[in-house]
């Protein structure tokens, strides 16, 4: 599986944090619209992604719920046909629920910044480092920290979970939203 380290988190003042992100990007903004189709699935996450460019993929992670730095194993797939994979997918194990957004992509060497404009949620930031093979996770946690920080991210900004379990009411209670 390929991994990465993640942070979520919660963002006050968007405009600010374009600013940041536009001043640090190797690449970008893209612009994308995103639909999220969650399934239930008891060993991770199982997404059906559908962009606004066409596109769509199946996505499966694995990543603990806490905040700060964590490790992400996922894999990914392009999806020729996703309404009739929604569709089986649906039948097979039920709907989860659905997240929908418009996310800006910087990129920074490898690292993704991701400026989320979540429906029914509000404004994140996510923070991908991909990791290769035989990188250690203390060498992306460092990289990710020191973005954090460049974009201005304080810890008690961080949030654990998914979009999706905030839509379904099963975030802590304790985290902020």
């Amino acid at each position: 599986m390929a991994r990465n380290i993640e942070i979520k988190a919660v963002v006050a003042d968007p405009a600010a944090l374009h600013r940041r992100a536009v001043a640090l990007a190797t690449d970008g903004p893209y612009v994308l619209e995103q639909h999220d189709t969650f399934f239930e699935c008891s060993r991770g996450r199982l997404k059906l992604r559908r962009i606004d460019d066409g596109t769509a993929e199946l996505i499966f992670y694995r990543r603990p719920d806490a905040t700060g730095p964590k490790t992400c194993e996922y894999e990914r797939s392009p999806v020729a046909d996703p309404e009739a994979l929604a569709d089986v997918l649906a039948q097979a194990w039920g709907v989860r629920g659905e997240v929908r957004k418009t996310r800006t992509l910087y990129f920074v060497e490898r690292a993704r910044i991701h400026l989320d404009q979540v429906e029914r949620l509000g404004d994140f930031m996510e923070l991908e480092v991909v990791l290769g093979a035989d990188e250690s996770i203390a060498q992306g946690e460092r990289e990710a920290e020191r973005l954090m920080a460049a974009l201005g991210i304080a810890d008690s900004d961080l949030l654990e979970g998914a979009y999706i379990d905030r839509l379904s009411g099963k975030a802590d209670p304790g985290t902020r939203a």
